[in-house]
């Protein structure tokens, strides 16, 4: 019994030698699939998405320096506002209304063509795209609700509300600049 345990332990140990052998001679590769840029209140904001959002128009970078940068705050805040939104449940948009987006998204692209290869490039497919647009109209109304659109102070209101959404909505942002 004893001669048994031995073989076995010295079988074991060397395949453990080998595996070893292996890893260390071989180039272990590892692929990126996407990149976490920030999580906002528990939902991740990929790499991918800023790209998709920039690619379909539905974010800018307005000129900034750092293109990703400037996409990324934009959907920070726009996942802060949209919890918001989930909390207080306006009402949702029309069918008609979220055709309608589809259509103004789609008249960005030279053809539709065009217009499929973006989608197919951000990963993302119209029903994902037709979601993103129904949460941005009841953002919208949710926003409208809140804040008086004939008041010249309502840019002033929003932007001191998104900086107490920022201060309290349990954002970690993880971008680097060139990385």
């Amino acid at each position: 019994m004893q001669i048994a345990d031995c073989r076995l332990q010295i079988g074991l140990r060397m395949a453990l030698m080998a595996l070893v052998a292996v890893l260390a001679t071989g180039v272990v590769r590892a692929e990126t699939i996407d990149r976490v840029l920030a999580v906002v209140a528990g939902q991740l904001i990929t790499l991918t998405d800023v790209t998709a959002a920039a690619d379909l128009g539905l974010q800018t970078s307005d000129g900034a320096a750092d293109p990703v940068r400037a996409v990324l705050n934009k959907l920070i805040d726009r996942e802060l506002v949209l919890a918001e939104v989930d909390r207080y449940a306006p009402a949702e948009p029309t069918t008609e209304a979220v055709s309608a987006e589809i259509v103004r998204v789609r008249q960005r692209f030279a053809s539709a063509a065009d217009f499929d290869l973006a989608l197919a490039r951000s990963g993302i497919d119209e029903p994902h795209l037709r979601e993103t647009l129904r949460q941005d109209l009841r953002m919208r109304a949710y926003l409208d609700q809140r804040f008086s659109a004939t008041t010249n102070r309502r840019p002033d209101a929003v932007d001191e509300w998104m900086a107490s959404l920022r201060r309290r909505g349990g954002v970690v942002d993880l971008y680097l600049a060139g990385r």
